[in-house]
């Protein structure tokens, strides 16, 4: 079977893995001349970056492409589990050290915030709880199929519903386990890892933390560019064909099915199509004659970012891999992205890889990926907002850090909802596709099928199950299952 990819995102990548491991011809079509979408690199002034996605977990989905590939994944690409999951700084004072081993986190909350760190510990069983019941379920299958629905395990965990916190939202979970502002604080922020809002998404997403503190949170060797050239570089000694700066113009539908593509005024035929397009412009750019479904288009986007990429000369001892400086109000911070805002004071995010990997940045340096939330673009004055916030985040690092920390920055570059949207196709710049702010989100993102269009699919971010990278691998592997069984 010969099989045509749209993009080489790493939802892209891997299913070309699996669709050459199955025995198929495939060929991957990227508008780009780099592979990776938003997981890719790049340099400047001796400091390396990695430009989009900086956390890694679930390594499984990695592993499992070398698996089914007949390789030993050791020579090709490593990784390490995190001592230290992130650092937590608030204005007063206050820092937090949260270990990767739930005890010792449980315990250092119970002596930094007292809370008991049995009530940690409970709120970590509750998540792993919710994982077990529901996650693997109805992240690693298409919620679109009625067979889903058939199987023994998902009609158990239909019983458990009432115990799935879907009819309340993250933040009220939270604040029940947790109780403590700063605690309810720091577990919320996971809603930020699909680009939600946590006192609006469903308290299903509370089980977001287990795949930190119960299945860890890894860092690749070399950095997480090192996953797309992992994949990337499998899928060559699979024979997968990778072409670079070939934007794909349309896809040929004949009699209801996807049957080919148009690259470069050239046709290419094609038995499956899979897209790693947003599914936005997938139908919006390559499929403008045919009707779209627009109730799954319509959709809330997630929020966006905005990071600057500094280039800093000096080591801060006290930071680490990842670290967040949290706001003083979450809330309003919130309701500023719900109103298409950025805070004055928002929470900064800031990724230093040269912590693991000291090549990343001259000696007695260090390379910040510095990143704020910030909302979709609709039409903001984009140079204002990101003058503004640069002052703010400067401001708020030094009082935190006591040092003045625009001095430090020997270079910079920027990557905001515009670049985002231009370089990966990400319509409106958002990060993750659409947001998982109400219960029904996951039942409305579009499907990893055509409902109308036999033989074309759909991987990455803006479909089920949704953002990220353990989810974007996830897709990959659906798209690969239905199309075996669909033969």
């Amino acid at each position: 079977m010969k099989i045509g990819i749209i993009g080489a995102g790493i939802a892209g990548l891997a299913a070309a893995v699996r669709a050459a491991a199955a025995g198929h011809e495939v060929d991957v079509f990227e508008a780009n001349s780099y592979p990776g979408g938003k997981l890719s690199t790049f340099e400047q002034n001796g400091y390396r970056f990695d430009a989009g996605p900086s956390l890694f977990t679930m390594p499984q989905y990695v592993e499992e492409l070398f698996e089914i590939s007949g390789e030993d994944i050791g020579p090709h690409f490593q990784y390490r589990r995190l001592p230290i999951l992130c650092n937590y700084f608030w204005e007063d004072g206050t820092r937090l050290s949260a270990s990767g081993d739930s005890e010792t986190f449980a315990r250092e909350v119970e002596q930094k915030l007292g809370v008991p760190s049995g009530r940690v510990l409970h709120a970590l069983r509750d998540s792993e709880r919710k994982y077990r019941l529901s996650g693997r379920i109805f992240l690693e299958k298409s919620l679109h199929k009625a067979v889903t629905w058939l199987h023994a395990r998902v009609l158990g965990a239909m019983l458990q519903i009432p115990r799935f916190d879907l009819f309340t939202t993250m933040n009220a979970v939270n604040e029940r386990h947790l109780e403590h502002p700063k605690l309810v604080q720091l577990f919320n922020r996971y809603a930020t890892y699909n680009g939600s809002n946590p006192y609006k998404t469903p308290g299903l997403l509370t089980i977001i933390p287990h795949f930190e503190y119960g299945i860890g949170a890894f860092y690749p060797e070399g950095g997480m560019h090192s996953i797309t050239r992992a994949v990337w570089q499998l899928g060559v000694r699979k024979g997968v064909r990778y072409h670079f700066n070939a934007p794909v113009e349309e896809i040929r539908v004949e009699k209801g099915r996807a049957t080919g593509l148009r690259v470069q005024g050239e046709w290419r035929d094609c038995d499956v199509v899979i897209s790693n397009m947003d599914a936005f412009f997938t139908y919006r750019k390559l499929l403008a004659r045919e009707p779209a479904p627009e109730r799954a288009l319509r959709q809330e986007k997630s929020t966006s970012a905005l990071i600057f990429y500094w280039g800093i000369q000096r080591q801060f001892p006290e930071l680490d891999l990842h670290n967040i400086f949290f706001s003083e109000d979450y809330r309003h911070e919130f309701d500023c992205l719900a109103a298409g805002k950025i805070s004055d004071d928002p929470t900064i995010y800031i990724n230093i890889t040269s912590k693991y990997t000291p090549a990343d940045a001259p000696a007695g340096c260090e390379n910040w990926f510095t990143m704020v939330n910030v909302p979709y673009n609709s039409g903001q004055d984009w140079d204002a907002l990101i003058m503004e916030t640069r002052r703010n985040v400067l401001a708020k690092l030094s009082r935190v850090l006591g040092t003045p920390i625009e001095p430090l920055i020997a270079c910079e570059s920027l990557l905001d909802p515009r670049s985002i949207e231009s370089k990966t196709s990400s319509h409106l710049g958002a990060l993750y596709g659409t947001s998982s702010n109400n219960r029904m989100s996951a039942f409305l993102r579009h499907p990893n099928f055509s409902n109308r269009i036999s033989g074309l699919y759909f991987c990455g971010g803006s479909v089920h199950p949704g953002g990220g990278i353990p989810l974007a691998l996830l897709s990959a592997k659906i798209v690969n299952d239905l199309i075996k069984e669909e033969g």
